[in-house]
């Protein structure tokens, strides 16, 4: 006869006698951050960087900012057909500029226009690191609710250097001259004259009508280059630490900003550009609406996209440098110095 077996023993699973390799979860390589996101830079060093990267865009883009600023000035509230057309496109603009006011001409404003891509970037954008640091970006909408608040950041402080590059870039000859000429003799000369005519609060003349500009574009932009990169390193179309990552993403984000943004650019460029009366108001509109109403209304609806084709010449490569000098300078940075 067989030997008995204890009932309790059947159907028992098997004792394992060693634990193996699968039965060990895996253990991070490195600390893991809340939602992926990304590293925190020192912020001193981050706004730098913003600055020193759309700066190197601007040196490349000022001439067509020049000539976007003289396009959207020119016919100003002036009904199509009734005004002479000194400047018929981007190419004739450039070429005119040039030839009248020489090659010094074509770089106008270009101070000013460094000192504000130095002041509205290094805002904006170690501003908007945060918000993807802290995760506020990642909550439904915030991209977007992210760059418009760092875009208007950016456009208030920086709004002085923005009055003066306009000033200075619509300034020309009496023969190409259109918009009020202010006739400043520098950089210098315009801080000092609009200081002492029109006192602190004139030097943010116009932030009205800047605000509104830099928040599309900024909400615009950083949206669009951020969704856009991480769509390209999810394709894995390019190695993800590739550079061509991010000059795609840019690329998306430059066309984006261009349709976005010119109507407030024109808006814009009037409310800084127009003429003061005796009670520093202005000679020409009230403010963002009043602008937007008296163009629409004098000079049509197209008026509002005057300048179209330099803005995006303009925005597009802008964006494309600015954003991949950023990102590229960013993740160097990253290596070395993330907090």
């Amino acid at each position: 006869m067989g030997a008995m077996v204890d009932p309790k023993l059947i159907n028992r699973p098997p004792v394992t006698a060693f634990i193996t390799q699968n039965s060990i979860p895996p253990l991070p390589r490195t600390p893991s951050r809340p939602g992926n996101r990304p590293r925190a830079l020192w912020p001193p060093l981050d706004f730098t960087l913003g600055s020193l990267a759309c700066c190197g865009a601007c040196v490349f883009t000022n001439p067509l900012e020049v000539v976007k600023t003289r396009l959207q000035l020119q016919g100003e509230l002036q009904a199509r057909g009734s005004y002479h057309q000194h400047y018929r496109g981007v190419l004739q603009a450039l070429w005119l500029v040039g030839r009248t006011d020489g090659l010094r001409g074509l770089q106008k404003g270009l101070t000013a226009g460094l000192l504000y891509q130095a002041l509205m970037n290094g805002v904006r954008l170690s501003f908007y690191s945060y918000t993807q640091v802290s995760g506020i970006s990642d909550v439904p909408g915030g991209n977007v609710a992210s760059g418009a608040a760092a875009g208007a950041l950016g456009a208030f402080i920086a709004s002085p250097a923005y009055l003066v590059k306009t000033h200075l870039q619509a300034q020309a000859v009496e023969a190409i001259a259109v918009g009020h000429q202010h006739n400043h003799q520098g950089i210098s000369s315009a801080f000092a004259t609009i200081y002492r005519r029109e006192g602190v609060a004139g030097l943010w003349r116009g932030v009205n009508g800047a605000v509104p500009r830099v928040m599309v574009g900024s909400a615009a932009q950083l949206a669009t280059f951020s969704s856009a990169k991480q769509w390209f390193t999810h394709t894995q179309w390019f190695s993800p630490d590739s550079w061509l990552v991010a000059l795609m993403a840019a690329m998306v984000s430059g066309v984006a900003v261009a349709i976005t943004m010119t109507p407030f650019d024109v808006i814009s460029t009037r409310l800084y550009n127009q003429p003061v009366d005796e009670l520093r108001k202005g000679r020409f509109y009230t403010g963002f609406l009043d602008c937007l109403v008296k163009v629409s209304r004098t000079e049509g609806v197209l008026g509002l996209y005057k300048g179209m084709g330099p803005v995006f010449m303009r925005l597009a490569p802008h964006t494309v440098l600015s954003m991949l000098l950023w990102d590229v300078m960013r993740q160097k940075a990253l290596q070395h110095h993330a907090l």
